[in-house]
C-alpha cells in the first residue's frame, strides 16, 4: 500500500461489488464475506461491510442511518502516525483514535479535520 488509501464502508458488499464490477469496471484481487480489495484504473480501493467496524473508534458515527459519506476513511500510507498525531493534536484537531499497532500490519491513527472527514496516516509495521 502506498499514496492515498480510501475505504469505504457498505451496507451491502455484493451490491456495492456490483457496482465496482460492472459499473466502473473495477478488478477485484482479494475478497473475503465482508471485505474487498479493488482495482481501478491502477489504484487500490477498499470495500468492509458495516459489522467489519464493531471495535473501530467510527462505530458510533454509523447509528441509525448516516449519509454514507461518514464512512469514508482518507489513508494517506507511509506518513508516520505517531508524528501527525502530535501535530493534530498541537493544533487543536481532533484525534479520533491515537497511533496504535494494528493486526493488518500498519501502525495508524485516526484524525478528523473541521470538516468532518477522517484521515488515517499509516506507516509498514516490521515484518
Amino acid at each position: 500500500l502506498k499514496g492515498l488509501g480510501i475505504n469505504l464502508l457498505v451496507r451491502d458488499l455484493q451490491r456495492a461489488l456490483e457496482f465496482a464490477t460492472r459499473v466502473l469496471q473495477a478488478e477485484i484481487y482479494h475478497a473475503t464475506g465482508k471485505f474487498a480489495a479493488l482495482r481501478l484504473k491502477g489504484n487500490d480501493y477498499m470495500l468492509h461491510a458495516d459489522e467489519t467496524v464493531h471495535a473501530n473508534p467510527m462505530r458510533g458515527l454509523l447509528s441509525g442511518d448516516p449519509p454514507r459519506g461518514v464512512g469514508i476513511e482518507l489513508r494517506v500510507y507511509n506518513l508516520d502516525p505517531d508524528a501527525a498525531e502530535a501535530r493534530a493534536r498541537e493544533a487543536g484537531f481532533t484525534v479520533l483514535a491515537g497511533s496504535l499497532d494494528k493486526p493488518h500490519g500498519l501502525r495508524e491513527c485516526m484524525i478528523l479535520d473541521d470538516e468532518g472527514y477522517l484521515w488515517v496516516p499509516s506507516v509498514h509495521l516490521p515484518a
